[in-house]
């Protein structure tokens, strides 16, 4: 992948030139073949910076990315493997959800991050597992083992939990975000808008993706 979104233009196309040496004594042959090289390059500069304000997918720079979240309460019985899933796209180009798959158009190294509202409306401590799959294969070391506190005095314990993985990605790949609680009181849940302060609503889970690197070669 490049960095212009384009077959006509690429940035690894535009390479310092190698400037003839100068002879002893002024030539106007020389001169010419100096402005002649000079004016290639700025040339491909001037192509470069065009591109970048005229991309056919958008004006400006754009690489892959998308932000996701899901405004549904969503529940599980113990120890089952159960997908996140998601509803709103908030920002997206070339990244998109399905349901609790998040696909990517372009092939790199991706950023995912997420975060999710658990509740527990058990007396007790209850634990989660948090992992991935990427097309449907579990990652390896992607699980997360973590506590959501107990109810007290009537309500439900809760707890943000967030990280985030760098992953490898072709062209159409999708990754998904799995949970298993230990206990069916653990449920991630949506927050609606609330008084005494005004507090805007809260979403279930939220992810994003983003683009850093073209794969290695």
């Amino acid at each position: 992948m490049t960095l212009v979104v384009t077959s006509n233009y690429e940035l690894n196309r535009v390479a310092a030139p190698n400037l003839p040496l100068a002879p002893g004594q002024y030539d106007s042959r020389y001169q010419e073949q100096l402005n002649n090289v000079l004016r290639l390059y700025f040339n491909q500069l001037d192509n470069f910076t065009r591109e970048l304000n005229t991309s056919s997918n958008t004006a400006g720079l754009r690489v892959p990315y998308g932000a996701f979240s899901s405004d549904q309460d969503q529940t599980t019985t113990a120890n089952t493997a159960t997908l996140m899933t998601f509803n709103t796209t908030d920002f997206a180009n070339d990244v998109s959800i399905s349901s609790s798959q998040i696909t990517v158009a372009t092939a790199g190294i991706y950023n995912l991050q997420f975060s999710t509202q658990f509740s527990n409306a058990n007396v007790g401590l209850q634990d989660v597992y948090i992992w991935l799959r990427q097309n449907g294969t579990d990652i390896t070391g992607s699980t997360g083992f973590l506590s959501i506190p107990n109810s007290h005095g009537g309500t439900p314990g809760h707890s943000i939990i967030g990280w985030n993985y760098f992953l490898s990605m072709a062209a159409n790949d999708y990754v998904e975000i799995y949970w298993s609680p230990t206990n069916a009181d653990v449920t991630i849940q949506h927050l609606a808008a609330s008084g005494t302060p005004t507090k805007p609503s809260t979403q279930s889970v939220v992810a994003t993706m983003s683009f850093v690197s073209a794969l290695p070669t």
